[in-house]
């Protein structure tokens, strides 16, 4: 059973310049333990240069090795050849002595029923991967998806890696609890090991906030380990979102203070300067609009924010908790008009001072 952080990675060639001792270094940084790693489309070998015909699969095994870091391979699979697609499973996966396969399994199982493609895939992987471990990756709710064989992928897999990705909300503990649930109504269950969503899509992103709760509901419920999807786009596009995951200790939890009290009371002065020196100089604050970097444009928002909402009361913490180098309150103030304010900050710390804020209000 694999334990702790992973990550997905999709393309070799466009992570860290595809550089396989970089992409190693990294992931020893952040503390992975294992890296899930494309190895098949169809019954292709994939992640081998089309021009050149170099496999970039075995320089990235060996530096990930050299790390001591699990290579896990995934597999997408469509069910027009099972049989040649498990032979080319098969075959990737011993190649390189991998520790363990992934069955990505959407779209191609779910517009066409394929039950007898899967079985004739499941026997024919399971014969050949006797001793390593199998898991099934696809859709976070079953009931949504009927038209996959569910049974048959999953009695013969070792671990349910279920893609829970909130995409267009911003709930993903409600989200995990109710793909734990359905799929423990279902025969056979397996352990399961979620991949979150660490990327961008149609202009949506996951919060700070989102990821510190993926965190919280993946120990609360007791699950030995958690992925993410996916390696590059989150690089390229969230590095806020890589660093924050980078930064979460499996055993410990994020490490820090309390920093709610000073920050209210700060708000209350309208001391602007003093707010702003809470910040790292390269931090990012992040509301419901819009992705603010850096100490000067969080600084614009600070005046634009103050000026516009007209206290009449101040600001007043009704609840708050901190957690290792993580800190989250919610609030409420009264405007002259009348109207109360009700806000969300989420907070985490670097050295005592804010590298992430996730900040959410309504009037």
């Amino acid at each position: 059973m694999l334990e702790g952080k992973g990550f997905f990675i999709w393309q070799i060639r466009f992570c860290e310049n595809g550089d396989p001792a970089a992409i190693a270094s990294l992931a020893k940084r952040a503390g992975f333990t294992h890296v899930v790693v494309k190895i098949a489309d169809a019954a292709m070998a994939y992640n081998v240069d089309m021009e050149t015909g170099r496999d970039l699969l075995p320089p990235l095994v060996a530096a990930l090795r050299e790390m001591d870091i699990k290579i896990w391979g995934w597999h997408y699979v469509y069910g027009r050849m099972p049989i040649e697609e498990a032979e080319i499973a098969i075959r990737r996966v011993r190649d390189f002595e991998l520790d363990g396969y992934v069955i990505d399994v959407e779209a191609p199982y779910k517009y066409v029923r394929k039950h007898e493609a899967a079985g004739i895939f499941m026997e024919q992987v399971r014969s050949g991967l006797r001793d390593i471990p199998i898991a099934l990756s696809s859709y976070r709710y079953p009931t949504f998806h009927p038209q996959i064989p569910w049974q048959t992928f999953l009695e013969k897999c070792d671990i349910n890696m279920p893609q829970f990705y909130w995409v267009g909300a911003h709930n993903p503990r409600e989200q995990l609890q109710r793909c734990i649930t359905e799929f423990q109504a279902m025969e056979p269950f397996r352990p399961i090991i979620p991949t979150g969503a660490a990327f961008v899509e149609h202009g949506w992103e996951p919060y700070v906030g989102d990821i510190q709760e993926v965190f919280a509901a993946v120990k609360e419920t007791e699950l030995n380990a958690l992925n993410f999807w996916e390696w590059m786009n989150c690089r390229k596009n969230l590095p806020h979102i890589w660093d924050y995951i980078n930064d979460y200790d499996w055993g410990n939890g994020f490490l820090g203070i309390d920093i709610t009290k000073k920050y209210i009371e700060l708000l209350n002065k309208n001391e602007i300067d003093q707010i702003v020196e809470l910040y790292t100089e390269d931090a990012y604050m992040v509301t419901d609009e819009e992705t603010l970097h850096s100490r000067e444009t969080i600084r614009s928002w600070y005046e634009n924010f103050l000026l516009d909402i007209h206290l009449r009361v101040g600001f007043t913490r009704i609840s708050y908790e901190c957690t290792g180098d993580s800190c989250s309150m919610e609030w409420q103030a009264n405007r002259f008009n009348g109207d109360v304010i009700t806000g969300k900050d989420i907070f985490r710390l670097k050295e005592n001072n804010i590298i992430y804020h996730y900040k959410s209000y309504t009037i």
